[in-house]
């Protein structure tokens, strides 16, 4: 029967962040214990070759931070940076993409790089398209690494997680993506049974042994905590994604999509759990609506994510199967469930996956046949 692109799901151990008390306010003179030490002269060679050579990759490893109106959340995610360990050798650097925030992204950037350490190098980029996807493109043209690890401005990374991410590429040359474990740090109690929808929203959890995704399973990483082989993306992501835009009042599907292409062309997928965030997940994000939301537009986007995977021949021959396995998913759930379907949360939430994922195709080509008649028209 035919199955799902999924992210990976759901709790995970405590992950080793430094108390809050104990990170410092951002201060030149009072950075992680690593960058205390003299830098090696590999690495300080590797930083002025970077600044001398911008379009070349002389560094280790990049962290990208993409961020939509994140003045207050940025901060913290810096700090986490600050006290990496381990990464001394590294030569590395840390670029916040600004996806045309409106708030004070900018100068919030601007003040923190005024006192960050000189040797771990802070940019700076805007993007003016709306959009994950575009920012995270932005980002693989500028940095400095063959190894860019993407984090969302609400994650906190452990204090080992750039020396294990590093790591985990040097010994995996064939892993185009690797992701990360990944725990909620929620504002407010999540609703009963969150673990059974938890992977909706980035939260990864499979164990503690590095894990090879296999393409017949249909599950694959999230973009949060991500880590991309910049040679994988290069060769195999095209410019414009098809889930770029907003599906359903929401952005959904845009980093399956990557990972699909890059996992199509014969790059490995890993989930690494030496590598662990912390995912700060606000209150708002657990209401009903949210949730609601959350899964209509991810129901939406699955006809596209899920054809990624075959030929354009084999595309009309299953989809058809898809859509009675959704349709024999949808039933099933309403007869084991009745009125939970509308009193219960969680349950609500399977339900309008299983409901938009059925009528993906129809909006997935209506979108298509629109965009063609709006090309044609401008001709």
């Amino acid at each position: 029967m035919a199955q799902d692109f999924s992210p990976a799901s759901a709790f995970s151990p405590e992950v080793e962040n430094p108390p809050a008390s104990s990170v410092p306010a951002l201060d030149p003179g009072n950075g992680s214990p690593d960058q205390a030490q003299p830098l090696p002269l590999l690495r300080r060679i590797k930083l002025k070759l970077a600044g001398a050579l911008p379009d070349t990759a002389p560094l280790d490893f990049s962290v990208v931070i993409c961020t939509y109106n994140g003045e207050h959340r940025l901060p913290d995610v810096l700090k986490g940076l600050l006290w990496q360990l381990s990464s001394q050798s590294l030569a590395w650097e840390v670029i916040v993409v600004d996806n045309n925030s409106t708030d004070g992204t900018a100068a919030v950037v601007e003040a923190l790089r005024a006192e960050w350490p000189r040797d771990v190098p802070l940019r700076y980029a805007f993007e003016p398209a709306q959009g994950a996807s575009y920012a995270r493109q932005h980002a693989i043209r500028i940095a400095h690494s063959p190894l860019v690890g993407f984090l969302d401005d609400d994650n906190i990374p452990a204090m080992l997680w750039v020396a294990k991410a590093h790591q985990f590429g040097q010994r995996h040359p064939q892993a185009g993506v690797y992701g990360s474990r990944i725990q909620g740090d929620f504002e407010d109690s999540p609703p009963s049974h969150f673990e059974r929808i938890a992977a909706l929203l980035a939260l990864t959890e499979r164990g503690s042994d590095p894990l090879l995704y296999d393409p017949r399973r249909k599950v694959l990483p999230p973009g949060a905590g991500m880590v991309v082989r910049r040679q994988a993306w290069v060769e195999t992501v095209p410019n414009t994604l098809s889930l770029a835009d907003r599906i359903g009042g929401r952005a959904a599907g845009e980093d399956l999509e990557v990972v699909l292409y890059i996992q199509r062309w014969g790059w490995e997928v890993w989930y690494n759990p030496a590598m662990r965030v912390s995912h700060k997940i606000p209150a708002h994000r657990l209401q009903h609506d949210y949730l609601i939301r959350l899964c209509r537009g991810i129901g939406l986007s699955r006809h596209r994510t899920r054809m990624l995977s075959f030929p354009a021949w084999q595309r009309p021959l299953v989809t058809p199967l898809y859509m009675l396995n959704d349709g024999r998913k949808l039933v099933r759930h309403l007869l084991q469930h009745r009125h939970r379907v509308v009193t219960d949360t969680v349950t609500a939430c399977e339900m309008t996956l299983y409901l938009y994922s059925l009528l993906s195709p129809f909006y997935i080509g209506m979108r298509m046949l629109l965009a063609s008649y709006s090309s044609t028209r401008c001709h």
